[in-house]
């Protein structure tokens, strides 16, 4: 790489994930609609910028698959070729090379080149022309000054007068293809036979040029990035750690308020109170960001699985504005991706088979999410086979995962969750997509590790449904308060449906566990006093916190229920960790600490 200032390349790195991670869901846009002039510009667009950032920084490999990509993509726009599923496939694969070229970078190592028989790939008429080095005219790189007006350019800034596209003589706005030859100039990388004025060349209808037109509506951007500042992620973390304190010393507050009943302090713990509130709620923001981020590479992970499987797959994506903490964004990437690949590799169904069922030959899988309160549901859905209950409890009992005697208890909806079991697979072959035998309880693990859950439903020849519901950040959880023995411990708010009360002579017995009959339904009953080997206290009347683990439902028997209370959660003390049916621990307002609560692992 060329000795460039680290913050141009840290910027550079920055704005092509950006691009790689919107090229995937644009190409596979415009491989279903060729003919879509927008798209396509698009897609030229992201590889050409690139190019251009690429060879400012001296990454010759990146410029070599880039410019291949863009030389059959500006045959395309010009009418010269017609794009052919062989040059979506390459275009597809370059992006996974790409980003391997990227996190080259981003490690400080050479980056590979792309094998050559992609490169080839490429080409309409012959061999692809390898790509010039990236220099200037004299042949020195391009200025600083100049790669920043060129990157304020193409992201719709408003650029320095020796850079900007200029006017023809008869005051008309310069083509689309000028305006790109001015790019390949600053970059030293044009077109080889590239002339310098090509408005006559025969083009495809294009939109405008990003910052060809010298409106005042040109400028808007320029006044939008005033207003916005870059800030490292860890001051971001080390503010809504402060705020996770003040929210602990506000609990505190309040708890010492209900005690000393004083007006003047009761005033100013409420207004100390809103304040506090506000501000959380200001600093989370901050950190929020689209699961759109997240949801514009499955586009390609689709499109990939399923020319792999041969299958027909339409994805449909939905929600992608919902914002979620940073933290969580990236943390569900894999997760989705192993959800959405296995609902196109276990659940699509051939095309030919679809077709005999009566199905349209494309499946249909549906990605989605919307805000509940504070919490995020994302769903994965899928048009296929759906998911048979009693071959799932047929595989657990041959593979020794449940014993027949359980697995007989188990309703159908039960038998739905035995695919989180370690091992389960019920896959007959060994793929790279899947079928290893593990995934599904990682994906489980994962979920409660944010403090989430996920549940399945499913119909045998109508598809099957992943629901995942995590909460909107991993700093500040919304909890109730529970009492057993004399210490205090936090359950996740959005997993308590109700508190009852029903008299012990309410109890029944059934295989050996107690239950509850509400006459709808029978409850099945956890005595958490039991499970932490905790004397009961006395009492003729049970308190009963009634939670949900997936699609069912359960009873929670406590001494006492303390209220709500947002809580700070802290990694558990090193000699609890890994312990089952620990989630993680907070001080609560009386400055005690308390444990947080696993649900999934109280049953």
């Amino acid at each position: 790489m060329s000795a460039v200032p680290d913050d141009i390349a840290a910027d550079f790195i920055l704005e092509a994930q950006e691009i790689l991670d919107r090229l995937g869901e644009q190409l596979v846009s415009l491989e279903q609609s060729p003919q879509d002039s927008d798209q396509l510009n698009a897609v030229f667009r992201g590889f050409h910028t690139l190019k251009g950032g690429a060879g400012f920084l001296g990454i010759q490999a990146m410029v070599e698959l880039c410019h291949a990509a863009e030389e059959t993509l500006g045959m395309a726009r010009s009418g010269k070729a017609t794009l052919q599923a062989h040059h979506f496939d390459a275009a597809q694969q370059s992006l996974d090379y790409l980003q391997s070229m990227l996190d080259a970078v981003s490690a400080g190592t050479e980056p590979g080149f792309a094998p050559p028989e992609l490169i080839a790939q490429f080409d309409v008429n012959g061999p692809a022309t390898p790509a010039p080095v990236a220099a200037a005219a004299g042949g020195e790189l391009i200025t600083d000054d100049e790669f920043e007006n060129l990157l304020d350019q193409l992201h719709g800034g408003a650029a320095p007068s020796a850079v900007a596209p200029k006017k023809r003589a008869d005051d008309g706005l310069i083509g689309e293809d000028e305006f790109e030859a001015l790019l390949d100039q600053l970059h030293g990388g044009a077109v080889p036979g590239a002339k310098a004025a090509p408005a006559a060349m025969p083009a495809a209808p294009r939109a405008p040029a990003p910052a060809a037109a010298p409106k005042p509506a040109a400028n808007k951007p320029v006044a939008e990035a005033e207003h916005t500042v870059r800030v490292d992620t860890k001051r971001l973390d080390a503010i809504v750690n402060l705020i996770g304190e003040l929210v602990l010393s506000r609990n505190r507050l309040k708890t010492l308020r209900a005690r000393l009943h004083d007006e003047e302090l009761d005033r100013a713990v409420s207004t100390l109170d809103i304040a506090t509130a506000r501000l959380q709620s200001a600093v989370m923001r901050t950190r929020m960001q689209p699961v759109g981020k997240v949801f514009s590479r499955f586009p390609k992970v689709a499109r990939d699985v399923a020319r792999n499987l041969k299958k027909e797959v339409e994805l449909e994506l939905v929600g992608a504005e919902t914002e979620l903490d940073r933290n969580l964004v990236e943390a569900l990437a894999d997760p989705l991706v192993h959800l959405v690949r296995n609902a196109i590799d276990h659940g699509v169904e051939t095309p030919d088979l679809r077709e005999a069922q009566g199905k349209p030959r494309s499946g249909h899988v549906r990605l989605s999410a919307q805000q509940e309160g504070d919490y995020v549901s994302i769903e994965v859905q899928d048009d296929g086979a759906g998911i048979d209950p009693e071959r799932l409890r047929q595989k657990a009992r041959e593979k020794g995962l449940i014993d027949p005697e359980a697995a007989a208890r188990l309703s159908s909806e039960e038998c739905l969750h035995l695919v989180f079991l370690p091992g389960f697979s019920t896959k007959q072959e060994v793929t790279d997509i899947s079928g290893r035998g593990v995934g599904m309880d990682v994906v489980q693990s994962r979920i409660r590790e944010l403090s989430g859950q996920i549940q399945i439903q499913s119909e045998l020849g109508r598809g099957s449904r992943f629901l995942i519901r995590v909460p909107l950040t991993l700093a500040i959880l919304p909890t109730l308060l529970v009492q057993a023995g004399e210490d205090v411990y936090a359950l996740p708010l959005a997993r308590v449906m109700e508190v009852l009360h029903a008299p012990n002579t309410s109890l029944g017995w059934f295989d050996g566990r107690a239950v509850l009959d509400r006459k709808s339904h029978t409850l099945p009953l956890v005595d958490l006093r039991h499970w932490l080997a905790v004397e009961p206290a006395a009492s003729p009347l049970l308190t009963i916190v009634v939670l949900q683990a997936g699609e069912a439902r359960f009873g929670l028997v406590v001494d006492q229920v303390r209220g709500r209370e947002e809580v700070v959660i802290k990694p558990l003390p090193k000699a609890l960790r890994g312990l089952r049916g620990y989630a993680g621990a907070t001080l609560i307002g009386d400055g005690r600490m308390s444990l947080i609560l696993d649900v999934d692992g109280l049953r």
